[in-house]
């Protein structure tokens, strides 16, 4: 029984181990992604289709977490994904909602996504699961080329775009938001 249970944990261990590397990584294309001396919070707020990420990150007072140590990975939803949440959560009284759908998109560790690929590899069929800010668990799986993240409520979302990796950690664009509209 010991034994099963270590190996059910076994590709998330190499997941968060992963993460946690600093190794220059090569992304799903094979190039090394283009790492920059910018600060997650510098990155979001350079990219012209997260302008409503980097007001709900303000907002959120998050800030200051993102442009501090880190490493952290944001699966950073681009604004037509956050357009689609319904509310304006960088509007004041959505202060505490945007804060925890950041959190549900945010993860320790830089993950780049050829270590989340090695870990698919690893793990096999069944996924690879890595746990929130929000104390979520974010579901990794292929989806053919792509690579699917699914939250716990069922929410899904693809990795689009080019990743980039920033001073404290690395940014995901991903098509869609990682928690269920209510």
């Amino acid at each position: 029984m010991h034994n099963r249970n270590a190996w059910a944990i076994a590709p998330l261990m190499a997941l968060s181990l992963a993460a946690c590397s600093g190794e220059a990584d090569k992304s799903a294309d094979g190039a090394p992604p283009a790492p920059t001396n910018q600060t997650l919070a510098e990155v979001i707020a350079d990219k012209g289709e997260m302008d409503t990420l980097e007001g709900v990150i303000r907002n959120a007072g998050l800030s200051d977490v993102l442009a501090g140590k880190g490493p952290y990975t944001v699966f950073a939803p681009a604004d037509a994904a956050l357009g689609a949440a319904g509310s304006d959560l960088s509007d004041e009284a959505m202060k505490a909602q945007g804060a925890a759908l950041l959190r549900a998109h945010i993860v320790p560790g830089a993950l780049t996504r050829a270590d989340i690929l090695a870990a698919l590899e690893r793990g096999g069929t069944g996924g690879v699961q890595m746990r929130t800010m929000a104390d979520g668990l974010l579901t990794f799986s292929r989806d053919g080329d792509a690579v699917t993240v699914t939250a716990a409520d069922g929410a899904t979302a693809r990795l689009t775009g080019d990743e980039t990796v920033a001073a404290n950690g690395v940014v995901q664009p991903v098509d869609g938001l990682l928690v269920k509209a209510e």
